[in-house]
């Protein structure tokens, strides 16, 4: 199980893509043309293609980082944004910047919340957090959506 975040926004913008996807570490991620004929050589048609899309920003996560999230104090804002009347992307830039500043300032307290499975970790939660900020900073008018 995962959560999925979404930022959408109403006029489409181009992104560029392979379109292969694959789940590692807790998270989907996109495969760069390189990362996919390397894991897979005989896929030599493979090529980077634009498409128009709404959203400008989607991420997947384990729901075991749940817990670390909780521990930073910003589970309810990426897990449940609804619940507390969260739409714009705009709303979650101080609760996202002040959780980043704490996951980064006690790194030790966070890691003892890694997972025992080994599917996600410290540092995606990390990520994740960083990358979904700076999406909401560079589109701070998108829709937010979580998916659980």
């Amino acid at each position: 199980m995962s959560l999925d975040i979404y930022l959408s926004v109403i006029e489409p913008v181009i992104k560029r893509g392979t379109g292969v996807f694959i789940r590692e570490s807790g998270k989907n991620i996109e495969l760069t043309v390189e990362q996919v004929r390397e894991r897979f050589p005989d896929s030599d048609l493979i090529v980077e293609q634009e498409f128009e899309t709404n959203v400008v920003f989607d991420y997947n996560i384990t729901h075991n980082l749940g817990p670390m999230a909780k521990a930073a104090g910003i589970y309810m804002e990426l897990w449940r944004p609804e619940e507390l009347g969260i739409t714009k992307a705009v709303q979650l830039i101080e609760p996202l910047r002040e959780g980043l500043h704490r996951l980064k300032v006690e790194p030790n307290t966070y890691k003892e919340l890694n997972p025992d499975n080994g599917w996600g970790d410290y540092e995606g939660l990390v990520k994740f957090v960083s990358s979904y900020l700076d999406a909401c900073y560079d589109y701070p008018d998108a829709d937010v959506e979580a998916s659980r």
